[in-house]
């Protein structure tokens, strides 16, 4: 009865240990991106069908579902910056982390491409000519994984963007698809990762200027929170919850949503 009930998925989780949880739920702290793109519209019913566990999604940038789940405010933390997350959990918050899918970042700009940087695959070298011509490059601001991300690549380019803040280099403070609408709204280059940008409704005449630079890779990380530093965690929902999605079936339900024919994330869990 239970294997008619259940689907396969599940029922590999019951039998290595995770207990059915019908009415139970957690909390993940996870990011605009994966909110955005419809990403949790489409794997958390299947997980949800399968196990009884509701999960309840925070959608913030990286930076706030961070310093969220560092006060005990989730029991799975989704984001994508790597050197925050290890930290996250050489800190104690975290139990492990682990890949979980990847997708990449790309720079979006008007028709008229001011700065002339569309066609360039060297992310550094777009940045550095949009600085030099000051055409406006709007970014988020905010101590998400993609401003985190963003920064690196100033860093990288020797340009210090922030000199030149409320000038060309204007700061949000706001998720990705605000950052796009302000940035389209007063013609500035934009930073997005690919997922956003595919699921983003006001393009209006922008289109991507700058992609397939290593540099944009953008790796998402999974983790549960650490019941020891936060003993309110649903640790047992929250495991299997994170296991799911490690599995081949949460999987391949990551690599299945697609927008406009266009595959979103793309799943790299280790194999185990």
């Amino acid at each position: 009865m239970l294997g008619k009930t259940l689907g396969a998925g599940a029922v590999a989780l019951l039998m290595t240990g995770a207990a059915w949880a019908q009415g139970q739920s957690i909390i993940v702290q996870s990011t605009t991106s994966t909110a955005n793109s419809g990403l949790y519209d489409h794997i958390l019913p299947i997980f949800e069908n399968e196990t009884g566990i509701q999960v309840n999604v925070v959608a913030v940038g990286t930076g706030q579902a961070i310093r969220n789940a560092r006060n005990c405010d989730g029991d799975v933390l989704l984001v994508h910056a790597k050197p925050a997350e290890e930290k996250f959990v050489a800190d104690g918050f975290g139990t492990t982390r682990t890949d979980l899918m990847y997708n990449d970042f790309v720079i979006v700009g008007p028709a008229d491409d001011p700065a002339d940087v569309g066609g360039m695959e060297d992310a550094g070298d777009a940045l550095a000519r949009i600085a030099e011509t000051g055409a406006l490059f709007a970014s988020r601001g905010d101590d998400s994984g993609t401003h985190k991300a963003e920064m690196t690549l100033w860093s990288g380019a020797g340009v210090d963007p922030t000199a030149a803040s409320g000038d060309w280099y204007r700061e949000t403070g706001s998720g990705m698809g605000a950052t796009l609408n302000a940035g389209i709204g007063m013609g500035a280059y934009v930073m997005t990762d690919r997922a956003t940008w595919i699921s983003f409704g006001n393009r209006q005449d922008y289109a991507i200027a700058v992609e397939g630079d290593a540099d944009l890779f953008n790796q998402y990380g999974v983790i549960p929170v650490h019941p020891d530093t936060c003993p309110s965690v649903n640790a047992d929902a929250a495991q299997s919850f994170v296991d799911w999605l490690l599995s081949e079936e949460g999987q391949a339900a990551i690599a299945a949503h697609e927008v406009a024919g266009q595959q979103l994330f793309f799943p790299n869990a280790p194999a185990k």
